[in-house]
């Protein structure tokens, strides 16, 4: 046995939380699938909420404060994400680069751009988006309020809820964004307990790569999908809040998906809520490491293992809290239609539209309305844009013993998957969609080959994923 001591991942910081209910006006347009027959939403499944998290170093240093904002929502497109992030700053008077606001990715909210203001319930989008960072700044200051020292605990098992999703249909011969049954995938839920000097535990932070897709075009209730029940599953078990975070999960979704019924969402959440409380389960008391202890004679040789104390050369480390910003350059994918050229094919296929309406051909109106749809997104999507290259951000935090890394987009999850095993002894975590959505989908370089819809919407170009891995696993190895 070479092993006699394993260290528990820690951080011990300043830390607070708090909670404000976002939730949309019932007949908001809610309009999320192409494949969906209604507009605005009908109904409430569960509520919407904004989940800020402030951290600060143990001495108390607040010029280097960070401010996490977690968000039920899909994504918000980059007129309102630049609006949203400003105006919550200026409230705030905080600087931007101290924000940092995320995204449950919730496919039950809605897509709330002010462009869609001409569509039915698109009439309530802009009073919402203006409430917004008033909501968003009071969980703020609240979070703040509530700052005390803590140390946060890693812990990580696996949940088979989120599966592989890029599957191939043989008798189709297409390609399928669906559960694929053919690949299983142990998907880690990486949870981060916070306790105060008390032991209590003030929160609960658990992060997990899969699409909340399980509620799909059937659907007409505002939801924050699997996410709500998951919450409910954790702080019913803790009497703490618990703050998810969404992983890398770009060709990841539920087993069970796509559906209307909204107790499979909950039933989805159920699972990584209890995987999360495993995990829990399993961790020491705070600040403390699992010995070795030498052997006990009994009546057969005992191995004696205890959990001890860190020792201060361990604790000095966990007050570690350092932040960095890396830029990756990527490559457009060649050939990227322009703005006009979509808006000229958007009009033929409403046209289409109008002409098989007028015929009462019902499966050609849902079919070209799908297809409007995406050419209304496209357009979302490629308008902001950078010229040149696209310089892809991403943040590092030294927390302790933990690096949390956040990404913007929708990378498939071997950026996590391969980091991790270029760090095997690293405790990290990913968090995806960083303050919005403008790199669109970034597949592995193999994805680019198949005729995937996350290649069909992505923007840059083959071996850009690789590229943004070879850029983290560079500024980390200059950390360590």
């Amino acid at each position: 046995m070479k092993t006699t001591l394993l260290r528990t991942p820690t951080t011990r910081c300043r830390f607070g939380t708090a909670r404000e209910d976002i939730t949309p006006p019932v007949g908001a347009y809610h309009r999320m699938w192409g494949a969906a027959k209604h507009d605005r939403s009908t109904g409430i499944h569960r509520p919407l909420v904004a989940d800020a998290v402030v951290l600060e170093p143990i001495n108390g240093d607040r010029t280097q404060q960070q401010v996490f904002v977690m968000l039920d929502h899909c994504l918000f497109r980059p007129p309102e994400m630049k609006e949203v992030r400003a105006r919550t700053c200026e409230l705030l008077k905080l600087p931007s680069e101290r924000l940092t606001i995320l995204f449950s990715h919730t496919h039950g909210a809605g897509l709330l751009t002010r462009e869609r203001a001409n569509l039915p319930g698109g009439d309530l989008i802009g009073p919402y988006l203006d409430s917004l960072p008033a909501l968003i700044a009071t969980a703020v200051e609240r979070a703040i309020a509530s700052i005390q020292p803590v140390t946060l605990t890693y812990g990580s098992t696996d949940c088979r809820m989120g599966h592989h999703r890029d599957a191939f249909d043989e008798t189709a011969g297409i390609f399928v964004c669906g559960f694929n049954p053919d690949i299983d995938w142990p998907l880690p839920v990486k949870t981060i307990r916070a306790t105060n000097a008390a032991g209590q535990i003030v929160a609960t932070l658990v992060n997990y790569p899969c699409h909340p897709t399980t509620l799909a075009w059937e659907n007409t209730l505002v939801s924050p999908d699997y996410i709500g029940a998951l919450r409910e599953t954790v702080e019913a078990a803790t009497s703490a809040p618990c703050v998810f975070t969404l992983a890398p999960c770009g060709d990841i979704g539920p087993k069970a998906d796509y559906v209307g019924d909204v107790s499979i969402a909950d039933n989805n959440g159920r699972q990584v809520g209890f995987a999360a409380l495993q995990a829990l389960a399993a961790m020491p008391p705070a600040q403390h490491d699992f010995a070795y202890r030498g052997p006990v004679f009994s009546g057969a040789t005992l191995g004696d293992w205890r959990y001890q104390p860190q020792t201060d050369e361990h604790a000095a480390l966990t007050a570690r809290f350092e932040t960095r910003r890396v830029i990756v350059p990527l490559d457009y994918l060649p050939g990227m239609p322009t703005v006009d050229a979509v808006k000229s094919e958007m009009i033929q296929l409403a046209q289409d539209e109008a002409a098989a309406s007028a015929r009462g051909d019902a499966a050609e109106v849902a079919r070209l309305r799908a297809l409007i749809e995406r050419k209304r997104r496209l357009i979302e999507r490629i308008a902001p844009l950078p010229s040149g290259q696209y310089p892809y951000p991403v943040e590092i935090w030294t927390l302790g013993d933990a690096t949390w890394i956040a990404v913007d987009g929708e990378p498939y999850y071997a950026v996590q998957s391969e980091i991790q095993r270029r760090f095997p002894d690293r405790t990290l975590i990913f968090v995806t969609l960083s303050n919005g959505a403008l790199a669109s989908y970034v597949p592995t370089r193999e994805a680019y080959e198949k005729a995937l819809y996350q290649v069909e919407v992505a923007h840059v170009a083959p071996g850009s994923l690789e590229r943004i891995i070879d850029g983290i696993t560079a500024a980390l190895s200059g950390a360590l």
